[in-house]
Order: C-alpha cells, then structure tokens, then sequence
C-alpha cells in the first residue's frame, strides 16, 4: 500500500461529499452507502491500517496520539484534507471546525469509540467544536476538513 492507494481510494467519496451540508443527514447517508461492511470502507480502513504499518501515515507524535496531514486541500479530493489520527483511550486537544468535519472511526482494537460513537462516519457541522475523545480501545480516526479548515483552542 501507498499513499496513493489511500489517494484513490478516497477520491471518489469526497465526489460524492463536494457541496453537500455537513449535517446529521449526511451523517445517515456516509453510514449507510459507505459505512462498516462497505466496498469503501473496507478500502479506506485497508489503507491506513497498512499506512500506520508501514510507517508513511500518523509519523508525528504528540501527547501521546499519533498524527499526520496526509493530503493537503486539493482539487482531486474536491478540497477535502486528509488527516488520520490513532489514539487509545485519550482525549485530544479541543478545536473547531470552521467548516465542519467528516470522520472516519476505524476500531484497531476492543470495541473503541471515538467521540462516543462506533465504527464508521460521524459528521460535525460548521461551526462546531470537541475535544477528540477515543475510549474503549484503540483507533485510527481519519479527518475529512473543508479546505482544511480548523482551529485549535489555545
């Protein structure tokens, strides 16, 4: 797996996602078109779990979650960024998200949630804020951020 594999198994979602409202509705529709059992998912989740192995993806560490920006804002991920987090029974640090947020929640271990949900998609709207929380196990969480928009509480 590469970087580009993730690429590609991510552009034809964010297709999908460009100019639709980050809301509770598209929260329903990701779960249920490209959600746990999912072609996508199953694509997506194969990606990163290989991406951590291998070393290219979540390379940066601080307080004790693995991090990193894999994809800038770009025309071919309909200017999503990309970022993929793993965390085990944490709480991150408390930002916002100008133009919402679109996370994937990827279970490595144990029945983890993150933000209180299972496996799959959780959508935060414009203007929302939370303090990334991941009980019960362990989990890559992947980032979707229009223009890659987000501010972190000082």
């Amino acid at each position: 797996m590469t970087p580009a594999d993730l690429h590609q198994a991510l552009a034809p979602l964010t297709a999908q996602l460009q100019g639709r409202a980050l809301d509770a509705s598209l929260d329903a529709w990701l779960n249920s078109h490209a959600g746990p059992g999912s072609v996508d998912y199953a694509a997506i989740e194969s990606a990163c779990r290989a991406g951590v192995a291998e070393g290219w993806l979540c390379n940066r560490e601080g307080g004790g979650i693995r991090y990193g920006r894999i994809f800038k804002p770009a025309p071919e991920l309909h200017g999503f960024s990309v970022d993929v987090v793993d965390m085990t029974d944490i709480a991150g640090p408390h930002h916002s998200h100008p133009q919402g947020e679109i996370d994937l929640v990827m279970p490595l271990d144990g029945d983890a949630l993150f933000d209180g949900r299972p496996a799959g998609w959780v959508v935060y709207g414009p203007g929302s804020a939370h303090r990334p929380t991941v009980s019960q196990g362990r989990a890559l969480v992947l980032y979707l951020l229009p223009a890659g928009e987000i501010v972190f509480t000082r």
